[in-house]
């Protein structure tokens, strides 16, 4: 067994730490100082964002919801989303599975290469 105590983590601000990665998903925890954001950005995995601290507002297809500790939202995969932190704020995030379907993790050189060009074609 692993354990983490994402309360007790020594993190700088804005900068993500990976508690567990494997092929069934990927564990982050991040501080995010109040008025920053992880802004606009989708992901190729299911998304989950739980707060663990502080108040932030989750937006999503014009939809928003703010919320402090114990928020709970899932994202689908590919869903553009943006977390804003309205105080400092610590996050715990769960993408599955790791790396999701059309992540650069998963593509061949020759699909590196045209990476940019069909997230160009994905965004529209």
């Amino acid at each position: 067994m692993r354990a983490w105590r994402p309360d007790a983590l020594e993190a700088e601000p804005s900068r993500p730490q990976i508690l567990s990665s494997g092929d069934a998903g990927r564990a982050i925890a991040i501080d995010l100082p109040a008025g920053e954001a992880l802004q606009e950005h989708q992901v190729h995995e299911r998304a989950w964002v739980v707060v663990l601290a502080g108040e932030v507002e989750l937006e999503a297809d014009g939809e928003t919801v703010a919320g402090g500790a114990g928020l709970f939202a899932e994202f689908e995969p590919g869903e553009r989303h943006e977390v804003r932190a309205r105080s400092d704020a610590r996050l715990l995030l769960l993408l599955t599975p790791w790396p999701g379907d059309g992540h650069p993790g998963t593509m061949t050189l020759d699909d590196k290469s045209h990476a940019r060009d069909l997230a160009r074609q994905r965004a529209g």
